[in-house]
């Protein structure tokens, strides 16, 4: 199983506490350790901390910490020094382990990362197929449409983004197979390890790992021709211009943007200008555990409601 590839990070102290929960490694979304202070798990959407029922809370100390470090770095930090600088290493299986310490700075840039203190092991996990529901409101000819995914933070929107990218390259009964190109600055889309996607993306899709999304974007149009273009997380100036470059290719897009609805995304002046253009055939609003919430047209017209 690849959560057990995350367990396997842990020392063996830290493992037993956990195990002593019963829980569901597929369950658990987030394991927090800081230097000092309890072990916290997000399971499901939802704060844990193990011994909590019997009041024996666990204290995290600095040599786990650094155990943990050593094990996600094969004990040499200095080879992942590139990683290090956007403050997370990825792992075996597509895992992310984040981290929060003095950062150490040259020329104005964060250069790196020392006397670490926080860790957060964010656990990579696909759910094929929960997209399915969304296709017939994206997609049109067999084509899908420019779409744009909108959630708050850990509410599913990265996932449903791979998923539709999967199902685009692949081919499905609503869009013809396609080929995709993914830019994925924060390697949380594909997950990759040592170049290689952890995660499934299709027979089609190819993968820019760990490059700025705007620059990205140029990049993978110059280079490898995409029909379709998925990124996360868009919400800066350069990405809109990359997204409006990428348009005018004749590409379609793919992304998401943090956001708690539309009226929230229309506040945000990069993002609404994106609205007020019309760039994107669908909006798709997300609630929690990647439940879809609201699927609105480019009119701002509302096709679907949870209620």
């Amino acid at each position: 199983m690849r959560e057990e590839q995350v367990f396997n990070l842990l020392p063996g102290s830290l493992q037993t506490l956990i195990e002593g929960e019963r829980l569901r490694l597929s369950e658990i979304q987030e394991i927090r350790l800081r230097a000092g202070k309890p072990l916290l798990l997000l399971c499901r959407g939802e704060e844990r901390m193990p011994g909590e029922r019997g009041g024996k809370f666990h204290t995290v100390t600095k040599e786990e910490v650094g155990e943990v470090l050593k094990r996600a770095s094969h004990h040499s930090l200095y080879a992942f020094e590139e990683e290090m600088r956007q403050g997370f290493i990825t792992v075996s299986g597509g895992h992310r382990v984040g981290m929060a310490g003095q950062a150490i700075i040259e020329g104005g840039k964060i250069r790196n990362l020392r006397y670490i203190s926080s860790v957060n092991i964010r656990m990579a996990h696909e759910v094929m197929g929960c997209a399915d529901s969304i296709f017939p409101y994206i997609s049109y000819h067999q084509e899908v449409l420019h779409t744009l995914l909108i959630s708050p933070p850990g509410c599913g929107k990265t996932t449903m983004l791979r998923d539709i990218v999967r199902q685009v390259s692949d081919g499905n009964r609503y869009v013809k197979p396609r080929t995709v190109g993914v830019v994925d600055e924060r390697s949380e889309i594909a997950g990759c390890y040592l170049g290689v996607p952890q995660n499934n993306l299709g027979i089609r899709t190819d993968v820019l790992d760990a490059c700025p999304k705007a620059e990205g974007m140029l990049m993978m149009i110059r280079s490898m021709r995409p029909e379709v273009l998925a990124a996360d997380e868009i919400g800066q100036v350069e990405d809109v211009q990359a997204i409006a470059y990428a348009m005018h290719c004749g590409c379609r897009m793919i992304a998401t943007a943090h956001g708690d609805s539309m009226e929230d995304i229309n506040k945000k002046p990069v993002l609404s200008e994106l609205i007020r253009e019309k760039r994107f055939g669908r909006y798709v609003v997300l609630q929690k555990r990647g439940n879809v919430k609201h699927i609105f047209d480019r009119e701002g017209r509302k096709l679907y409601d949870a209620g």
